[in-house]
């Protein structure tokens, strides 16, 4: 697995376009067998290549439902014919530590703000090249994502999961013509793209998808009826904006309550729903009942009390001291060189005294989570974070139904507090009393298979099929190995959601790696010695 995620490290890197030939796709051909006699040859760079398979028998926008394959040649036994070659698995073909047989697949999710990602139309070998020269084969597909408005096909959730695992059910239908281990699939993903890698790690074959699988002609089963499955063996997540039913609240918690300006101001009805979710999420805490890598229950006795305050106290004390413990100083910030660790501690320090350094053992520990935000992750949203007043959010696009709008309200908790709370708000400024109908009218909606946005939120909530609150528990299948990296600087989203994410894994007994980087923001974060 660590060469596997030190690899996946790589693409993010890779901006050049060299070495590009158009691919002409054949737009009739929506078959699910794959078409084995159309492989392409990179014989410079010793790769067989399909641009443009059509994943799906029913494809509604055949500029993102299509997929790329890539794969060493040492994989294949190939026959050239009219410009293209026919290929079968050579099964003793071996590359770096692979053979063709047992070799990994990799699987980008390249969708920051769940935005759709596009089908390749071309080849180049510089997107591939840090996989295929480990061995590793490189599937992209493209996928449905958020609203933009003008759409000539349905998108929003759970279109973009939909599609994905369509793309892994016609790998596995189609098996026995593509090298490597068919059940050793990983995708990863940064922002978005990080949660939909994580959603791909924790769906597996769960059946709220199943009608929308059948709606765009997925592979559901095999000539000989036996069920095609869509789970994966392992997700990479950097930065993932996820668990959006809990979002806007967790984020108010974690930063909303430390600040008073803005959106946050006093006197300011959107203060007072800042202080209401806050106490919904202590609310929450103690219903999903997670529990630490020792096994103790976390929970909140008081807004900042209680063993679960403790242990993200301890997180970002962790990340602090990671990072003390990997630099090498003399360290150089933007313009800023600190030559001593001590150096550094008092550059955190120079407002008021919140960080407590101890050089004997190069230690450190915060006064509070209070102080930690107030001085160094600041809230960069309003309220909500997510499910915004003016639905401008990308999440609250994610939502939005074909035919009505492309961007709808989705937090039930805000709807239902701006609802019962009404009359308090009334009173404060920036009120409109529109607020709660607009909300508790969203809510009501249903997309083209009757299902209900609460229903789509639930489908791209991880934690509803890791967490026994929850009614998705247990009926999916989940991947085995996991990677959650976060900045801890970013305001994108809330310290908890990734810590809850990463307990909940860890909960449901999965092999978990969980980092929170110092000095890092959104999204590549990565800790110095993993550099």
């Amino acid at each position: 697995m660590n060469l596997i995620y030190s690899i996946i490290l790589i693409f993010f890197s890779l901006t050049s376009n060299s070495n590009c030939s158009k691919i002409i796709r054949n737009l009739d051909d929506y078959s699910l067998n794959f078409d084995n006699s159309k492989w392409n040859y990179d014989s410079t760079n010793g790769v067989y290549y399909q641009i443009g398979v059509y994943y799906c028998t029913k494809p509604v926008s055949t500029a993102h439902q299509s997929l790329g394959i890539f794969v060493p040649k040492e994989y294949m036994t190939c026959t050239e014919a009219s410009g293209t070659y026919s290929c079968s698995i050579n099964s003793s073909g071996i590359k770096g530590s692979y053979t063709a047989l047992n070799a990994p697949l990799v699987m980008p999710i390249n969708t920051p703000g769940y935005s759709a990602m596009k089908s390749l139309t071309s080849y180049s070998y510089n997107r591939v090249s840090s996989f295929i020269e480990k061995g590793i084969i490189y599937i992209y597909a493209g996928c449905r994502g958020r609203f933009e408005g003008g759409e000539s096909y349905i998108a929003g959730s759970p279109w973009g999961i939909t599609d994905l695992k369509a793309a892994i059910r016609f790998l596995r239908y189609n098996s026995g013509f593509i090298p490597g281990d068919i059940n050793k699939i990983y995708t990863f993903g940064h922002s978005g793209g990080g949660a939909q890698s994580c959603l791909m790690g924790v769906t597996g074959n769960s059946e709220l998808f199943s009608e929308y699988l059948e709606e765009i002609g997925a592979a559901m089963s095999d000539a000989k009826g036996n069920e095609i499955k869509d789970n994966i063996k392992g997700s990479q997540c950097w930065c993932p904006i996820t668990n959006l039913d809990i979002a806007d609240a967790a984020y108010e918690w974690n930063m909303g309550q430390y600040s008073s300006s803005d959106t946050r101001a006093s006197g300011t009805f959107t203060k007072s729903l800042s202080n209401d979710l806050t106490a919904k999420y202590v609310e929450y805490v103690n219903k999903i009942k997670l529990k630490d890598p020792n096994g103790n229950e976390l929970t909140l006795t008081g807004t900042n009390e209680g063993t679960y305050y403790d242990y993200l106290k301890s997180v970002i004390e962790g990340s602090l001291n990671n990072f003390l413990s990997d630099t090498s100083f003399p360290y150089k910030k933007q313009l800023e060189t600190y030559n001593t660790a001590s150096d550094y501690i008092d550059s955190l320090n120079l407002d008021v005294k919140w960080v407590t350094y101890d050089s004997s053992t190069n230690k450190a520990t915060i006064n509070s989570v209070g102080d930690f935000v107030t001085h160094f992750k600041p809230p960069s949203k309003s309220v909500g974070a997510f499910d915004d007043l003016n639905k401008s959010q990308y999440e609250n696009k994610l939502f939005g139904i074909d035919g009505i709008t492309y961007t709808k309200h989705f937090d039930r908790i805000m709807a239902e507090l701006l609802n019962d709370k009404s009359s308090s708000y009334n009173s404060l400024t920036n009120w409109d009393p529109s607020y709660p109908n607009d909300y508790i009218k969203d809510l009501s909606v249903k997309d083209s298979l009757g299902k209900t946005i609460e229903n789509r939120v639930n489908m791209y909530n991880p934690i509803y099929y890791l967490n026994s609150y929850y009614a998705g528990y247990q009926k999916s299948d989940v991947a085995d190995y996991f990677r959650i990296n976060s900045g801890i600087t970013q305001g994108d989203t809330s310290n908890v959601v990734e810590m809850n994410l990463y307990l909940a894994l860890l909960n449901y007994g999965k092999n978990v790696n969980f980092t929170t980087v110092w000095e890092q923001g959104h999204t590549e974060a990565e800790e110095l010695e993993m550099l």
